[in-house]
Formats: C-alpha cells, sequence, structure tokens
C-alpha cells in the first residue's frame, strides 16, 4: 500500500495519457486507457456502468477533486470487475512502477452519452 506522501512525490506529469477507443456501437463503447508511471487520466465523472480488464500495472490511485480524498488500489494483469456510475469528479493515476494499461467496457444506456466526461 502507498502512503499519500509517496503517491505526491510520484506524480510529475499530469494529464498525460493515451486513450483510444477500439470500438463502438450505440450501445456500447471499448476503449483501453495506458497510463505511464506518474501519469494521469483527467478529471472526470463516470456516467454509467462499466467492466473493466487490467492488462498491466500494479497500483493506480484514484483522487477526487472536491474533498481530495485518495484511494490507493494494488491491481495486477487479469485483475477484472465491474463499477457503477460515480457522479463524484475524479481521476485515476498510475503511482505504479510499471505502465498502467486497462481496457474498459463501458455501457451506454442513454443515447449519443460520453461516458466519461471530462469536468
Amino acid at each position: 500500500m502507498f502512503h499519500v506522501t509517496d503517491f505526491s512525490r510520484l506524480i510529475t506529469k499530469y494529464e498525460i495519457m493515451i486513450s483510444e477507443t477500439i470500438s463502438q456501437r450505440t450501445d456500447l463503447i471499448i476503449r483501453r486507457h495506458i497510463l505511464e508511471p506518474g501519469e494521469a487520466l483527467p478529471w472526470h465523472s463516470d456516467l454509467c456502468h462499466r467492466f473493466s480488464v487490467i492488462i498491466r500495472g500494479d497500483a493506480i490511485a484514484i483522487e477526487y477533486r472536491d474533498s481530495k480524498e485518495i484511494k490507493t488500489i494494488s491491481v495486477h494483469p487479469g485483475l477484472a470487475d465491474w463499477d457503477a456510475p460515480q457522479p463524484k469528479v475524479h481521476r485515476g493515476i498510475n503511482i505504479g512502477k510499471v505502465p498502467y494499461e486497462e481496457i474498459i467496457i463501458f455501457f451506454i444506456d442513454k443515447h449519443d452519452i460520453e461516458p466519461q466526461p471530462e469536468a
């Protein structure tokens, strides 16, 4: 587990990452996110249910913008789980020592919705 002091030293780059849409249809979007150590997703909220699979990585932090709360999560390749919508503005930050890569399947229940709008 990482401590907040360790976490703050690791963040050297902000909101630099790779995000690509692999496939899309009206009710489903599949994306790949790749974060090098210290890189972060943009601040966003999650508007729909999703299923994520970790391809590589060892640790990620979720930082909530308004409360400054930080959750650290140990991950490993093959870890997979469902997530519910999250209206609180947050971002994921790779606090690990290796690149973090995940595939996310977003289940779209409203026409033309962006599942992770930037905030």
